[in-house]
């Protein structure tokens, strides 16, 4: 008889099924670990995936964009191609990403009074989203034709943002903007859909 023989016979049945139990639940533990794990893994790529490609999570630094976001917001924009007057878009801008809302589409026409009152097309545009008006760093000659293929956007933060009035930034291409922001997320507070 060999030693293992030996082993096996000095235990009891009860005991025998007992390590063949242990064994079997030792086997689906680590068949169910595994499978939870891959689960996680496919989520966390799909998740990355879906906010990479189509619903980008921005925070917003600098006060250009108040009151309708502040400092340290957390918001979501959604990627598309149809971008409308009065959408608060993200896009780049050498290198960094900016948000700013479309305030005129391509070959509008923009004029900028004094005071800060905004034209487009020859109307004043209502603009519940701004607490105060101003001409802001305009140094485009008004009024201004939106290029083709050109968004004209503004900060809602007049005197302070830096945006197509200025032609150091100047008006939007299609291909710089990442997507239209629509959500708010933090604060949980002013969570809410972005006007």
């Amino acid at each position: 008889m060999g030693e293992k023989e030996k082993d096996f016979k000095n235990f009891s049945l009860q005991e025998l099924e007992g390590e063949l139990q242990r064994v079997k639940r030792k086997g689906v533990f680590r068949k169910t670990l595994r499978a939870s794990l891959y689960a996680l893994i496919v989520v966390a790529a799909v998740t990355v995936l879906v906010a990479t490609l189509w619903l980008p999570v921005l925070k917003i630094y600098g006060s250009s964009m108040t009151p309708t976001l502040n400092e340290s917001n957390i918001v979501f924009s959604i990627k598309t191609s149809s971008i409308e007057t009065g959408d608060v878009i993200a896009f780049y801008y050498e290198n960094k990403l900016l948000v700013k809302r479309c305030i005129a589409g391509p070959t509008d026409w923009v004029d900028i009074d004094e005071d800060g009152t905004v034209y487009v097309n020859g109307e004043a545009l209502f603009e519940p989203y701004i607490s105060e008006k101003a001409k802001g760093d305009c140094n485009i000659t008004l009024p201004y034709q939106v290029p083709e293929g050109r968004y004209f956007v503004l900060g809602d933060h007049r005197a302070t943002s830096a945006d197509s009035r200025n032609s150091v930034i100047g008006c939007v291409a299609e291909e710089q903007i990442i997507g239209k922001i629509v959500y708010r997320v933090w604060p949980l507070d002013e969570a809410g859909k972005v006007q």
